[in-house]
């Protein structure tokens, strides 16, 4: 274990934003009470929903207080990511007092907390949301600069933290100052079984509740309802960050608001957009066991729709197999519905790691087509989803690890250049954001790696990023796959390679660091 951690970057760091806008951040801890459920609470234990805004904000006057990455309080999430890395409790103790773990007690997200949120320039004058749930291993923090890059264009982004027991550890506080309540990781196989099923499927449960809170809290910010906000004592502080996002938010139109994950966060993003728009009726079969119901004149309900943009990073199918939602798992995404715009609003974006996941890929494949039930998944009716990965990435790229640990990832993966994979995956999803009518700022010259970028700042701006989503090779080291019979020949060559990894491997060793099977 101490081998393995001793290759971490001594000095981790993130570089700036490149969009054209200041990064602003708030942490929000609300009691589950103050907002109206749209189902059933699966979990008594969980009273509150915790998550991370990052939005676009005035520049600060004076030099802010840093947003550490590694949350309060560090020793104890030090000692659970090396815990859930695969050391004991006691060995975890002893290696969090490292010096080469210590200094990412010092690592910063560049942010600005609580900064005065920017008036948005957009016709409306309210910014797009984004709700971003994060994969095994995440938390809130762990894709900082995704989510603070895409604010830098202008996207508000809202980061959950889950308390399923995807996160090495996460704290629940029932009131200020009470002694936090900690939900640690759940080690649950990555091989399909009904106890697996049942284990995922409840960790499901928890997520989709979450989201669904987590959007009634949305709706009352917007409209500048109070509410609590337990990381902060003084209430009128409290009031005074959520107050500045009143009648700011573009959340109240039907199919506004954007859903995006990672790994388990992006099967979460798909069993929620299909949970919510096929609501059981009296034809659904009695094998069905939805997950999450809302009702038909839930504020939920009324927003996903066909036109929900969704994003999909390195999609981890095996969540979605299980038995009880089977029915729902044959079900197209919301977009392919009759009069839906097709796969316009729907991208998939895998790291290379995944892409050579052969089992996981066709799973993927059928899961973003109007067929999942097809055996060799096309579009015939509609326009096909946008799938792509950039190469020498592996699944830690997605996430902040790949910025942090940048010598670990390269030797233990392969991957390169994490940076311009996150560069890549933000391009795309602003694009896409952008070709569905959501009014984000362009990309620059300098993210475009055009050759008039030369002599330019990374701040200098042009039109849209076309190029990124051509699926003729227009960005160098950018796959664009097809869902059609023919296949890519990369994937040809995939089908050959012997690196494809089997679904423990995949997992496991892509779900952050993790060496050992859980």
């Amino acid at each position: 274990m101490v081998s393995v951690l001793s290759y971490l970057s001594p000095t981790p760091a993130f570089p700036s934003y490149t969009g054209p806008y200041k990064v602003g951040t708030t942490d929000v801890e609300i009691p589950a009470s103050e907002l109206p459920s749209p189902s059933p609470t699966p979990d008594s234990n969980i009273s509150t929903i915790s998550f991370r805004i990052f939005y676009p904000s005035e520049p600060s006057i004076k030099q802010p207080k840093p947003v550490y990455w590694l949350p309060d309080p560090q020793h104890e999430y030090l000692s659970a990511y090396v815990r859930f890395l695969g050391a004991s409790h006691r060995l975890s103790v002893f290696l969090r007092n490292l010096p080469f773990l210590r200094i990412l007690s010092y690592t910063t997200i560049p942010v600005a907390r609580n900064a005065k949120l920017l008036q948005a320039p957009t016709k409306t004058k309210r910014w797009p949301v984004m709700v971003f749930s994060h994969g095994l291993g995440g938390t809130k923090n762990a894709y900082s600069h995704l989510l603070g890059s895409l604010s830098s264009h202008g996207v508000v982004v809202i980061a959950p933290d889950h308390r399923d027991g995807s996160a090495p550890l996460s704290l629940i506080r029932d009131k200020p100052g009470s002694t936090p309540r900690p939900v640690e990781y759940r080690s649950i196989s990555h091989r399909q079984s009904p106890e697996v099923e049942q284990a995922r499927d409840d960790q499901l449960k928890i997520r989709l509740w979450e989201l669904g809170l987590i959007h009634e809290a949305l709706l009352k910010i917007d409209r500048g309802e109070p509410l609590s906000n337990i990381l902060t004592n003084d209430s009128a502080d409290t009031a005074g960050h959520l107050a500045m996002f009143s009648s700011s938010l573009d959340v109240h139109n039907p199919g506004s608001i954007s859903w995006s994950g990672h790994s388990f966060g992006a099967a979460t993003v798909v069993q929620l957009v299909k949970s919510v728009f096929y609501r059981p009726t009296k034809s659904t079969p009695s094998s069905y066991r939805p997950l999450f119901q809302p009702s038909t004149s839930s504020q939920i309900a009324h927003q996903i729709t066909p036109s929900s943009l969704v994003c999909l990073l390195d999609l981890w199918c095996l969540p979605l197999m299980s038995r009880s939602t089977r029915w729902l798992n044959k079900q197209p995404l919301p977009c392919y519905a009759r009069n839906g715009p097709g796969g316009r609003n729907l991208i998939a974006i895998l790291s290379e790691a995944f892409f050579k996941w052969e089992s996981n890929l066709v799973q993927l494949k059928r899961a973003v087509s109007e067929d999942p039930t097809a055996g060799d998944p096309t579009n015939t009716y509609h326009s096909a989803a946008y799938i792509f990965y950039p190469v020498s990435s592996a699944h830690l790229s997605q996430s902040d690890f790949g910025i942090l640990f940048p010598w670990f990832t390269k030797k233990a993966f392969k991957a390169q250049d994490p940076a311009r994979t996150l560069r890549l995956n933000t391009r795309a999803m602003l694009e896409v954001m952008r070709r569905n009518g959501l009014e984000v700022a362009d990309t620059s010259l300098h993210d475009m790696e055009e050759p008039s970028s030369a002599g330019h700042a990374p701040g200098s701006q042009t039109r849209q990023d076309w190029k990124i989503l051509q699926r003729n090779g227009g960005v160098t080291g950018w796959i664009a796959l097809d869902l059609g019979a023919g296949k890519h020949k990369e994937e040809a060559a995939n089908e050959r390679t012997s690196e494809t990894a089997d679904p423990m491997e995949a997992v496991v060793q892509g779900e952050v660091t993790k060496t050992t099977s859980s």
